[in-house]
């Protein structure tokens, strides 16, 4: 979308060409079109409102009730950190003492706007004039502006005198929308971002998931958080902010959960206990296993293989918990033959340490029974193995894997 289409969204004939939109149905965008023409609004706003109107229904899930009156772009919705995510770590920033913070690639605003919330004075920069004038819009969207100054410009050449406390969140995208996996082609560029907290009291870093722990800065805290059982980023906390080397923070219906650790214990190797416990993506990311096995009171199944388990039911919001049935062959034939005999037709498979196709192994199997059952492919002690399971408490079922 253009920067002219979408800003023109962001005046009253854009506005009521969005209300317009947002009344529209959504499985027929032609029809959906020619209403809004009929009505007389021009073909590139009736086009530019219906994309935003489609937009704005994908943001609640991150938003919340802000995305009805937000602007986005397709790229800015997908990378903008979710409200619940952004609210907990203005709220931490906060009560840390920070006052005055430079969002660095702030995108359409979700962490400026918490900031603000939060009591800070914010300035927001964006390298691309694009997203920076969505961002001033959603500000004035949500009356923030007297909290907020937004600016279009480069992130390095800013000077951060000014300010006690700063927050990047580099851009891990190309300008073709492909994913930037190693760090030294961010933008702003990770020697730029690495070097924030010598220069600034209070810095947060948002970073991928998948970043290496050797990369964190010196002393940092790192932070993977999960939403709703998916891992949607890692930080770091700098300086006075760093608590502990790791925390993993697990959010789900609203509820916060954190475990903290080392990030380098290692868990002792005990042998098949009545139960499995499949920890969630942060632990595991964070390099806590360790940790969540000694809350338990569990062991691994295999040194190398995130999975615990214990002699009784040890339910926790930080791991999926099943009880273990029975170990079964890990050959097709024997798995298919043992499957059927229990009358198994709906399978849920969880791997770890595994090379199996879920997919492909579902399809083999060619399961046709009326019950249903859980499997995990994984190793005991180096060697392959399944467990038949039946999920038991905890915070639900895991999705194939």
């Amino acid at each position: 979308m253009e920067l002219d289409d979408l800003m023109a969204l962001d005046t009253e004939a854009g506005r009521a060409a969005l209300a317009a939109a947002a009344a529209q149905p959504e499985d027929d965008p032609l029809a959906a079109a020619s209403a809004l023409r009929a009505r007389g609004f021009a073909p590139a706003l009736a086009a530019a409102a219906l994309t935003q109107a489609g937009l704005r229904r994908k943001a609640a899930a991150k938003f919340g009730p802000d995305a009805a009156v937000m602007l986005f772009t397709r790229a800015g919705l997908e990378q903008a950190t979710r409200a619940v995510v952004a609210r907990r770590r203005a709220a931490r920033l906060a009560a840390a003492g920070a006052r005055r913070v430079a969002d660095l690639g702030c995108g359409v605003g979700a962490d400026t706007i918490a900031f603000a919330r939060a009591g800070l004075q914010v300035l927001a920069v964006d390298a691309a004039a694009a997203t920076a004038a969505v961002a001033e819009a959603n500000v004035r969207a949500l009356r923030l502006a007297d909290a907020v100054r937004v600016q279009a410009r480069d992130a390095t050449e800013l000077d951060l005198a000014e300010f006690d406390a700063v927050f990047c969140d580099p851009a891990r995208r190309t300008t073709g929308g492909r994913r930037v996996f190693d760090p030294r082609a961010y933008s702003p560029p990770w020697d730029f971002v690495a070097a924030l907290p010598s220069r600034v009291r209070y810095a947060v870093l948002k970073l991928a998931p998948g970043i290496d722990h050797a990369l964190l800065p010196e002393g940092a805290e790192g932070e993977w958080v999960s939403v709703d059982g998916d891992v949607v980023e890692a930080a770091a906390w700098c300086g006075p902010l760093a608590k502990a080397p790791r925390r993993a923070t697990v959010l789900r219906g609203g509820e916060a959960v954190e475990l903290t650790g080392s990030g380098e214990e290692r868990a002792p190797v005990g042998p098949i206990g009545g139960y499995l416990h499949d920890p969630d993506g942060a632990v595991v990311r964070a390099h806590l296993v360790a940790e969540l096995a000694e809350s338990l009171g569990g062991t691994l199944l295999d040194p190398e293989i995130a999975y615990v388990t214990t002699a009784g039911a040890a339910p926790s919001p930080l791991a999926r918990q099943y009880e273990i049935l029975e170990r079964l062959p890990i050959a097709l034939k024997k798995l298919r033959a043992a499957l059927r005999a229990l009358d198994v037709g709906a399978l849920q498979i969880l791997k770890r340490g595994s090379a199996h196709d879920v997919e492909d192994l579902r399809r083999q199997l060619r399961l046709e029974g009326s019950r249903s059952a859980a499997l995990a492919l994984t190793r005991i002690n180096g060697e392959h193995a399944a467990l038949l399971l039946r999920p038991a408490g905890g915070p639900g079922a895991a999705a194939d894997r």
